[in-house]
This record gives C-alpha cells, structure tokens and sequence, in this order.
C-alpha cells in the first residue's frame, strides 16, 4: 500500500466512525496524464478512448477538482467551508471538530504544515457548503467529503463522493430535470459511462483528481438536484454503455440538424474502437425528431470584413480584402471538415470542427434560429453543420444543431422519449452495435 493510501485509509477511517459516511471508504490511486476535455458544454476527447478501465465500471469514489466561481480556475484564493451540525477536520494525525460557524482557510493556514486538510460534517448524511464559490444554484453543497490542499499559488478543492452520488448532481446540470424520464435515463448512462472511463487515469495527478465540475468535463452541481433526474440515476444505477466488451466514451451534445457525424470531426479516423461513433439519422417516422426545435436550423449573414477579421484573428494573420470562404472538405452527415478562406494577402486553411466554429465564431453578428428569435454571435459557431454562400459583400451561413454532433444529441433524445422510445432505444440508435448493461 502506497503512503498516500495508508494516510487516506487513516482518515476516511477515523472519518466513517464518527460521521458515519457511506461511500467514502474505498478507492484505489492510479497515476495518468491530464485527459483533454472540450471547450463548450459537450464532451470532447479526440482520439483518446482511454488506456485503463476499458471493461469495468470502477468501485473506488470519483474525485472532483471544484473550480472558482465562473470556472475561472481551479486554484482558490480562500475556501470557505460550513455545515449546520458543523465539520470534522483531519489533517495528519489530528483531528478537530469545528462548531463556530464557517471555517474559512487560507493558503498559509497552519493545518497545511501536516497535509491536506480533510473535512466532513459532524451529522451523518449532512452536505458541505462551499461559502466561497457560487454556481447557478447558488452557494452549492456537496456530498462525501472535501479536501483542500495548499500550495504557493493558491489552494485547490477536491470533492469525493461515490459515482452515484456525483451523478444526482451532473444529470440535472446537463439535462434539464423538467425532460422526458427516458431521455433522464439515457443521459445518467451516457454521464456514467463517461465518467468511469475518466477514472481510468487521472486529469489532475498532483491533486489525485479524475475530473473537474465545469464544461471541460461533465457540469457537476451546477443545477439544483430533482427527484426527476435523481429517479433516473436509481433506476439505472450501475449500467454502463458497453462496445466490444469495454465501457464505451459515451459523447453528447445539444441539439442535432436531423443527423449525426463520426470521430473524423475531430481529426480521428474511423477505427475498430470507435465505430459505434456512426453518422446517424435522427428521425422517425414522421420526420426529424428536432425538427420544430429553435436550434434545429440556424441562419447568419457576416459582412466580409467582420469575417475576415474574426477568421483572421484565429489564425493571427491578417487575410486584407476577403475574396472567398468555402468549405472545402466534409466528412460523414455532411459535417464541415476543412475551411478554406482566401484573401488577398493570406489564405487559411482552418480543419476539425471545433476549430472551424472557433474561426467563425466571435462577436459581430446576429444569429436567426429555427423559432425566428434573434440571438448574438458567440465564442463558436452553433455548429460544423452548415452552408456558406456570398451575396455581394455579405456571407450566408445557413447551419442546423448546435454542438459538435457527434454520439448522443439529448434534445434529440428528449423528442424520441416523446415519442415513446425507451432509454435503451435511445442509446441504441445514437451509439451503434452497443449494449446497455
């Protein structure tokens, strides 16, 4: 047993008799590199599926590295902790209880000359508060137990809890609580299967953490939690997205144009372990199952100057007099896998949906969707999907879906759940030749 797992066992040990938390007992370290993440709020791990944890869904707790406020960082100027019946603090061999209200830590904090600081509530089943960050429920609160470790920058907050319990919390901040309990179930599969797949390594090996709570991951305790999508959690408890025998990466996204892409979006080539990541047709018998959504089809008219300035800008160059802009490569369900813009003192060439929407993204325009509201540009394109036409001095980008498209879209989901589609079937037509189990 590694030292940090005799100290861990010590406390977590002293902790389960005097709080008696369940959950927090076992877990096993593992070392790893940072796993990439996305940029928005979708899931994106081009061309890694992983090395560890393929066939299993593992027992040890996951780890969650909490952000500040605005998922600014992950490094904390103070951290401030409370609970009604107070806290329990370990750290080395010493053990305090705290009943005078909120315990705010400093990074010079005396207790961090023994270890990390280790907290839990005195009352058993309690959440802690964390007093010193805010989320779009508010002051959030978190089960299990939270360490804070210290260092010369800052300090950073980890949050372990059992899978389950991660997930009551990371269901109601990806998927609205209010949709259809099929799609609820669908997106607590596709949320677990994603995770454990994390926990294959670690993102963050110097804090021991698998993951982060923001958009770079999964969005954990952002929402408050609903009976809803708690049900869903339970009644799916321990089921998993499988190809081949190993948990499969079970990416998700908004809201699709009717179709689905492959990993070639991400500059991945089809392969024997990715191909459940298939071009798809989201639709019934009646038609595309999104089809009256407001981000089911999109349009933009871009002056060329404000385009050629935010392609441009991307590729910190300046393209002078913008000539064209045409899409010059696609891959499966008609995604746009290369951009070619010409000028004339530079052409870009821009590949990979991701950067592709980067490039067209930005401030300076206005978006029509499929409802006839009106909204401003944003930091990417809605999506790769789409169309790019010159009339004059003005580019037309007609587009559909937002979100990179490929796996699962869950406003797609939540449509088929209307239309009377259990959560296995969901899963099934989204994630190609998979089981659910």
């Amino acid at each position: 047993m590694t030292g940090r797992n005799r100290n861990t066992a010590y406390i977590l040990g002293v902790m389960a008799m005097l709080c008696v938390i369940l959950g927090i007992i076992r877990f096993t370290a593992t070392e790893g590199g940072k796993l990439k993440g996305n940029t928005e709020s979708e899931l994106e791990l081009p061309g890694d599926f992983g090395k560890k944890n393929q066939g299993s869904v593992p027992e040890e707790n996951i780890r969650v590295l909490l952000m500040t406020s605005g998922y600014g960082n992950f490094l904390h100027d103070t951290v401030s902790l409370g609970a009604d019946s107070g806290l329990l603090l370990v750290y080395g061999d010493k053990e305090e209880e705290w009943r005078e209200g909120i315990l705010t830590l400093a990074p010079d904090d005396a207790r961090f000359a023994e270890d990390r600081i280790t907290v839990c509530p005195l009352k058993e089943g309690e959440e802690i508060r964390v007093e010193s960050i805010e989320r779009g429920c508010g002051i959030p609160s978190y089960g299990g137990v939270i360490e804070v470790w210290s260092g010369e920058e800052g300090m950073a907050v980890i949050n372990e809890l059992s899978m389950e319990q991660y997930l009551c919390k990371v269901v109601p901040s990806e998927m609205p609580s209010s949709y259809e309990m099929e799609a609820l179930k669908a997106q607590a599969v596709c949320a677990r299967s994603y995770a454990a797949r994390q926990m294959g390594d670690y993102a963050y090996p110097q804090y021991e953490a698998h993951v982060n709570d923001s958009t770079e991951f999964q969005v954990y305790n952002n929402s408050y939690t609903a009976q809803s999508s708690s049900q869903a959690v339970v009644e799916t408890a321990g089921e998993v997205v499988r190809y081949q025998g190993n948990v499969a990466v079970t990416y998700y996204y908004s809201t699709s144009c009717g179709r689905t892409t492959n990993m070639e979006a991400w500059g991945s080539a089809p392969n024997e372990g990715n191909a459940y990541l298939q071009s798809v047709q989201v639709c019934g018998d009646a038609g595309d199952y999104e089809k009256e959504l407001p981000w089911y089809h999109w349009r933009a008219e871009i002056g060329a100057e404000t385009l050629a300035g935010l392609i441009g800008g991307y590729a910190n160059k300046s393209l002078g007099t913008l000539q064209s802009v045409e899409v010059t490569k696609r891959g499966p369900g008609d995604v746009a896998l290369e951009l070619t813009a010409a000028g004339t003192e530079n052409t870009v060439i821009v590949a990979t949906e991701n950067k592709i929407r980067t490039a067209l993204g930005g401030i300076g325009y206005t978006i029509v969707k499929n409802d006839g509201q009106t909204v401003e540009s944003q930091r990417l394109l809605p999506s790769a999907f789409f169309t790019i036409t010159r009339q004059g001095d003005v580019y037309i980008i007609e587009g559909g879906g937002y979100g990179h498209g490929i796996g699962m879209s869950q406003n797609g989901a939540n449509e088929m759940a209307k239309n009377g589609k259990t959560y296995k079937e969901i899963l099934g037509l989204f994630y190609q030749g998979v089981t659910v189990e």
